[in-house]
């Protein structure tokens, strides 16, 4: 079974930059912060804090790795769903237990392996509990967003696998 082709591309980018970019809007209401700083902060991954001081550079460069890890995490979502179809057609429960394991992989794996300078550690500690429930539900939505456009690639690649001139079983 070819779990990745080329008609799995398009739910795979439209689902990663869209939850993405989403994402970044998210994480710009939830901290108070323009998306340049939120954008600046995801550089931070990479660059340290220099990324901070990075100004519209650094910004880029969080976009493109925001993206990149939003395509990834989608890609990966696809793989798994082909695997278990009940979750791709389910697509609210896959969508949300997506959600926490994306929350839970960034929190306690990805930042404290980056060069970022804030861990899930400070945010729980140092700010609030509220702000980790903010980040769960907007990691809630992104896993949502993903699912449901694999939902519906899924759904548009079976029908055109029908023949024009078969009936589909809804219409016998």
């Amino acid at each position: 079974m070819n779990t990745i082709g080329s008609s799995s591309l398009r739910p795979i980018l439209v689902g990663g930059l869209v939850a993405g970019t989403l994402d970044i809007g998210a994480a710009s209401l939830i901290n108070a912060l323009s998306p340049v700083v939120i954008l600046q902060f995801i550089a931070t991954g990479v660059l340290g804090k220099a990324a901070l001081s990075g100004g519209v550079g650094a910004a880029w460069l969080g976009l493109m790795l925001q993206w990149a890890m939003s395509v990834l995490i989608a890609a990966i979502y696809f793989m798994v769903t082909a695997r278990l179809p009940s979750l791709r057609s389910k697509w609210v429960q896959g969508g949300l237990w997506s959600g926490v394991v994306i929350f839970l992989v960034m929190n306690f794996v990805v930042v404290p392996f980056s060069a970022a300078p804030v861990t899930f550690k400070y945010v729980v500690t140092h700010i609030h509990l509220l702000k980790a429930a903010e980040n769960l539900s907007a990691m809630f939505v992104f896993g949502l967003i993903i699912a449901f456009v694999a939902s519906r690639g899924r759904a548009a690649r079976l029908g055109a696998d029908v023949p024009a001139t078969a009936a589909r079983p809804s219409e016998q």
